[in-house]
């Protein structure tokens, strides 16, 4: 009996093995199907970027606008660093397949971390596969990839070091800051965010503490005892006191016994006091030290608060506030949440709460926190599931997880996730690397034969000058906002990304800002506000030198 018992467990532990890295690899093929072949306009300068940091180093200058002195703060040098060592062999093949690779590290972090931390594997993968879905606009060649690997792992890291306060958590937890540091500056301090609701949950469990138990009346009449003590006199007061004590404590106990029944019973949300998140704020303030060890100064403690000072998060679209009308699937995801948090018997840790809301804050804020809400929040959503579950009827998750790993359900899953994997992958395999239609492939080739570099001032615009950069074209502005910000350039005399804004929107007269900045050249988009104006005035001070389906570039009159 006990010999068949043994072999049920064993045959358990190997399906459970085996759904584990049949879940590992369908995920990996899905995100292998959502990564875009065709890059985006930063990756062009990152290689290039990497390419001048390999050959001289971090100067804390700017080498590709021809805008004379500009300071730059490489936000992300180490990213920049690698991919180019990878182009440099591969060419734009190895950044795909590289893109390829940590996007498919990417959903298999997720699955891991959530699987570990709930301990189930079904639910897990569907909510992966669901979260996968949410980010794929955000799956690129950018150093955002590494840094969401990153963020998952360090809920993980987290939440195991409160749970055992093991030093390899907290080493792990050091790494990631001084990794995010080096590879993606700007998101640094976000690292900090996710230690936050641990620690609020920490500090409210100590505050009612100290409310429910009276703790303050108590130390006051202790000292008040020993005060009284030292003098030696007034026993009788000593012992009035310590009556007084001796009630309070028996009220605490029955507190304490009321306080255990009511987190047994309904209530909503679970406040927990862990006695380890003092030390993970200790570690968190060790974590802090990490922006120290890098070539880039103080520009780690000092990045997003320039980035606030400027106006570059007010015109660039990731940077600007969600409406709700326009995401359907982020409406879905909160009404999921919403749903289960009001019309369930679940209950969600104070913790995840202070995460759910906080994250969904930045996310209205900002809509690229899209991303952000959609990744963390994914460890919130299995674990609120499967209370649910559990309050209503505990052994059907054992049997659902035991259904999910059957064979016939093991097959029939992984032919639909193929299948879906396919139509996802499907309108890309004809797709190149450089679009054509948004960068001036052919516009730079005759720049390039035909117009000297070295007596050129390009006017062009935001979207497609990191393509020039990557071209070796000297250009007036690229998607590297901030060095065009007086907040990190260190010319507090010209803002040029606010000139570029209001004269791509024709606030003001393209003339004006060209004869400012002694533009010599102007490539644009055929369909740009300027070059309509240009062409309907058939204005005689610009002469048409190039033009394609898409791109057009013209020689300026200065005199």
């Amino acid at each position: 009996m006990e010999k068949e018992k043994s072999k049920e467990k064993i045959n358990r532990k190997n399906i459970k093995i085996n759904f584990n890295i049949l879940a590992i690899v369908l995920i990996a093929i899905f995100c292998i199907a959502l990564t875009p072949v065709t890059f985006q306009n930063d990756t062009y300068y990152t290689i290039k970027i990497g390419e001048l940091i390999k050959t001289t180093g971090i100067d804390m200058m700017d080498h590709f606008s021809w805008h004379e002195g500009l300071n730059y703060t490489y936000p992300h040098w180490l990213y920049d660093l690698l991919t180019y060592l990878v182009y440099e062999i591969y060419n734009f093949k190895g950044i795909y397949i590289l893109t390829c690779i940590l996007s498919a590290i990417l959903g298999v972090s997720i699955y891991i971390v959530n699987s570990k931390l709930t301990k189930s594997n079904a639910i897990s993968f569907i909510v992966t596969i669901g979260v996968l879905y949410m980010i794929q606009d955000y799956i690129a060649a950018r150093a955002q990839l590494v840094t969401f690997i990153l963020f998952i792992w360090t809920i993980y890291l987290i939440e195991k070091y409160i749970e055992s306060k093991k030093k390899r958590y907290a080493i792990g937890l050091f790494t990631i800051s001084l990794l995010i540091a080096n590879l993606h500056v700007a998101v640094w301090p976000f690292l900090f965010v996710l230690f936050l609701p641990y620690i609020g949950e920490y500090f409210i469990a100590i505050i009612s503490d100290f409310v429910m138990y009276r703790r303050i009346q108590i130390f006051f009449k202790r000292c008040k005892i020993k005060r009284l003590e030292k003098k030696q006199n007034n026993q009788e007061k000593i012992q009035k006191i310590k009556q007084e004590l001796i009630e309070i404590e028996d009220k605490n106990i029955k507190v304490k016994i009321k306080r255990d029944k009511e987190l047994e019973s309904l209530y909503k949300i679970k406040i927990t006091k862990q006695s380890n998140v003092k030390w993970l704020i200790l570690v968190m303030v060790i974590c802090l030290v990490a922006g120290l060890i890098t070539p880039l100064g103080d520009t780690p403690y000092t990045y997003l608060y320039k980035t606030m000072q400027g106006n570059t998060t007010q015109n660039i679209s990731e940077h600007l506030p969600m409406t709700l009308a326009n995401n359907t699937d982020v409406i879905c995801m909160i009404i999921i949440f919403l749903a289960i948090m009001t019309f369930t018997k679940a209950k969600i840790k104070l913790s995840d709460l202070f995460m759910l809301g906080g994250l969904c804050y930045l996310m209205l804020c900002t809509r690229r926190q899209v991303s952000m809400f959609s990744l963390i929040c994914s460890v919130v959503l299995v674990r609120l599931v499967i209370n649910m579950i559990e309050i209503y009827n505990k052994p059907w998750l054992q049997k659902f997880e035991e259904v999910f790993k059957n064979l016939a359900v093991c097959i029939t899953l992984s032919i639909l996730m193929i299948l879906l994997s396919y139509d996802t992958i499907k309108p890309k395999l004809d797709d190149e690397y450089v679009n054509t239609k948004s960068y001036p492939v052919y516009a730079c080739d005759y720049i390039l034969e035909n117009i000297d570099l070295e007596n050129a001032r390009f006017f062009n615009e935001y979207n497609y000058g990191s393509y020039m950069i990557y071209r070796g074209i000297p250009v007036f502005i690229d998607s590297r906002a901030d060095l065009y910000a007086p907040e990190f350039s260190g010319n507090k005399d010209e803002d040029v990304f606010s000139d570029f804004i209001n004269t791509s929107g024709l606030s003001t007269f393209y003339e004006d800002t060209f004869e400012k900045y002694e533009i010599t050249h102007v490539i644009c988009l055929k369909k740009s506000k300027i070059n309509l104006i240009i062409t309907k005035t058939k204005d005689k001070n610009y002469k048409l030198l190039y033009s394609d389906d898409n791109f057009v570039v013209y020689e300026r009159n200065r005199e």
